[in-house]
């Protein structure tokens, strides 16, 4: 996606409001509606009240007619705006949609039956490709298929999708594997993709349907709400047919007044129910899962996003989430009587051969800090890396070169003949309780120095984590380190608590303690490891670079892969439980104010007493129910925009937050419909 297709709309352009009201009209089908029961029940209410305009204009009867069509009107009104901010809500998400669809292009792919970029290929349709097929992509050529690099290395550009105009790495062997069909190789050789996902079900085609609001789920909390809605409905309803029976043995009983009407009970029953909310909430859903993806986050269910809102612990796998991923080399430390240089010589023999991101930083050391050695002699013998031994290195004619794990040197050294300096573990112990890593390098069977390699800690880290705590959010890193090293990194990524030497199964076991204990819990990752934890967590965010397993698992999918983003997706989880329970607030309040407008004026001709209720002094029955009725249905537009964007959320304790709350949507709420409701009815006092 672009920097352009990322760009939000203005909720009212032009772009958004044809599509959304041609929309607004569709979704008045009862069959599509009765989903929302309260906007269904007032549809229904204005077909009766249309029904009976029809039969007071040819009959004369009843409620005059002007009166009838004015609120049948406004019924309609009231649902074709809860249409329209659905409409509204979804329209945002095709836009977006969209740009993904243009994206997609049609793509030639090499397909091999080995991963060897030497062997024969066949060219077909990327169209054909199925999962476990094998595919060799060169420079500046498109990858056809969401899948796996299982040969090579390459530079991909993965602006279609993230936006970032930066390429960045993928390479066989490790958790930045995962490539995205669309994207492209910008420099290579030549890589193997192993394919991943079948047509149709590739993560731009999932991010279409996702964006496009087609497979939102309602939540526990939207479910809750929607049976309270369902309830306060039954209750006015049952509350509306009563007082039918109930005026009208009143007016038997007394010999004088006038029987309630069927509009004006309807009237009644739409502005008490809670029309607001009702209108509002789908909108509300639909809006946070854009406002999430406009950050560059994809959730996969709305219920994900909201369970992030109630989020109080967040589980981080340290390698490639809150550390660079790839450590660097960073000092060159001479023990044994031997000088500097001789150890940055060493340490670069030993390390031209060595293709890891770890042995071409040592490289890169090495040549800063002036070593003379250029490149590796044309006889020498390399020493791959084994996983048996943790030692690499290379052999020339008159020297032997070696470079690993200091146990894996001491045993190498000793089974040589060769002596150990008693400084050696004295380094490595303080390179390892600094949180770095350290690596013994040897010439023959002598032990020249130790190489200090760093988990490099991405930018800014320390503050997002700070902002968590704020929010009360406990932060976990996991990590497969020693207690020394995690520690230390632990400390200075600025996080609460650790788990060093984890296993993928005791990162689910903490998880499920966690979660035993009440908490919800979210975890971020990347690796094929992390999958099993992710799967658990009630929140589970996988980075985009990460292994297809990985996301697989999880719920969100952060497409910058920055595990900070987290503060993003809870502060958006934390913005739709507070909108809606805002709007639901100020739904409810509104009908404190309604009250005194529309139930004198219902009833007074039955029971005069209750002109005493009539506190905003409204000119007649028929001008108050209309001024009601017409308030509740303006209501509705005027609050599309903050169910779009949502409320602040502002870090405070919870009593606070309440108190806040209620004081601006409670006592907002009850302001409002006296101001608005009294204007109103002065309007149409003036118009008749």
């Amino acid at each position: 996606m672009t920097s352009v297709d990322k760009k939000q709309d203005s909720i009212f352009s032009k772009k958004l409001m044809w599509p959304a009201l041609r929309g607004t009209f569709s979704k008045l089908n009862p069959v599509t509606l009765w989903r929302n029961p309260v906007m269904f029940f007032v549809e229904i209410g204005g077909i009766i009240t249309a029904l009976n305009f029809v039969y007071n204009i040819i009959t004369g009867k009843g409620d005059p007619a002007w009166f009838t069509g004015a609120v049948s009107m406004l019924l309609w009104l009231t649902v074709m705006f809860a249409t329209f901010a659905e409409s509204l809500a979804e329209g945002r998400g095709k836009a977006r949609a969209e740009s993904l669809r243009k994206s997609r292009t049609e793509i030639i792919a090499k397909k091999v039956k080995q991963p060897d970029p030497s062997g024969p290929a066949t060219e077909i349709n990327a169209n054909d490709l199925r999962k476990g097929d094998l595919v060799l992509v060169g420079a500046n050529e498109l990858i056809p298929g969401d899948g796996d690099v299982v040969f090579g290395a390459a530079l991909v550009d993965e602006s279609a999708i993230t936006g970032e105009s930066a390429p960045v790495v993928r390479e066989s062997g490790g958790d930045r594997s995962a490539v995205t069909g669309g994207t492209r190789v910008t420099a290579t050789e030549n890589i193997i993709v192993q394919i991943t996902a079948d047509p149709g079900e590739t993560f731009i085609d999932k991010m279409v349907s996702l964006v496009e609001g087609a497979k939102r789920r309602k939540t526990p909390n939207e479910i809750a709400l929607n049976i309270l809605l369902i309830a306060l409905t039954i209750i006015f309803l049952l509350v509306v047919f009563n007082l039918n029976s109930l005026s009208s043995y009143s007016v038997k009983a007394a010999g004088q007044g006038t029987v309630v009407s069927l509009v004006v009970l309807i009237a009644l029953f739409v502005c008490l129910a809670p029309t607001t909310i009702a209108a509002l909430l789908p909108a509300i859903g639909i809006a946070g899962m854009d406002r999430l993806f406009s950050r560059n986050v994809m959730a996969l269910s709305g219920r994900a996003i909201e369970a992030a809102g109630d989020v109080n612990t967040l589980l981080l796998d340290k390698t490639g989430t809150i550390t660079l991923g790839n450590r660097e080399a960073v000092e060159f430390i001479a023990i044994g009587g031997h000088s500097g240089e001789e150890v940055v010589d060493a340490a670069l023999m030993s390390s031209f051969t060595d293709e890891t991101p770890e042995g071409r930083s040592i490289i890169v050391l090495a040549k800063q800090m002036g070593s003379r050695l250029q490149e590796l002699p044309d006889h020498a013998a390399p020493v791959p890396f084994r996983a048996e031994t943790r030692i690499s290195g290379v052999d020339l004619e008159d020297h032997s070169y070696r470079k690993g794990a200091p146990d894996s040197i001491v045993r190498y050294i000793e089974q040589r003949g060769g002596s150990v300096p008693a400084e050696l573990e004295q380094k490595v112990t303080e390179i390892a309780r600094a949180g770095s890593t350290p690596l013994a390098v040897t010439r023959d069977n002598e032990v020249l120095g130790v190489i200090n390699l760093k988990d490099i800690i991405k930018g800014g880290i320390q503050e997002r984590f700070a902002q968590l705590r704020k929010m009360g959010i406990k932060t976990v890193m996991i990590t497969g380190d020693n207690p020394l090293t995690a520690a230390a990194i632990a400390a200075e990524a600025n996080v609460d608590d650790f788990l060093a030497e984890a296993k993928p199964e005791d990162k689910l076991k903490l998880i499920r303690d966690y979660q035993a204990d009440g908490y919800m819990v979210a975890m971020t990752g990347d690796g094929t490891n992390d999958a099993p934890a992710l799967a658990q967590a009630d929140v589970a965010v996988a980075m985009n670079t990460g292994t297809q397993p990985a996301r697989d698992a999880a719920n969100i999918i952060d497409l910058d892969s920055n595990p900070t983003k987290l503060l993003d997706i809870v502060e958006i989880g934390k913005q739709i439980l507070m909108t809606r329970g805002n709007l639901t607030t100020f739904s409810i309040a509104n009908d404190i104010a309604k009250y005194f407008a529309i139930i004198p004026a219902a009833l007074t001709s039955v029971y005069p007493q209750l002109q005493t209720l009539n506190l905003m002094h409204l000119a007649n029955p028929h001008s108050a129910i209309l001024s009601a009725v017409i308030f509740n249905a303006l209501v509705i537009p005027f609050l599309i925009p903050l169910a779009l964007k949502g409320t602040r959320y502002r870090p405070m304790p919870a009593q606070k937050l309440l108190v806040y709350n209620l004081f601006i949507y409670g006592l907002g709420g009850v302001i409002a419909p006296f101001i608005g409701i009294k204007l109103i009815d002065m309007l149409v006092t003036f118009s008749i």
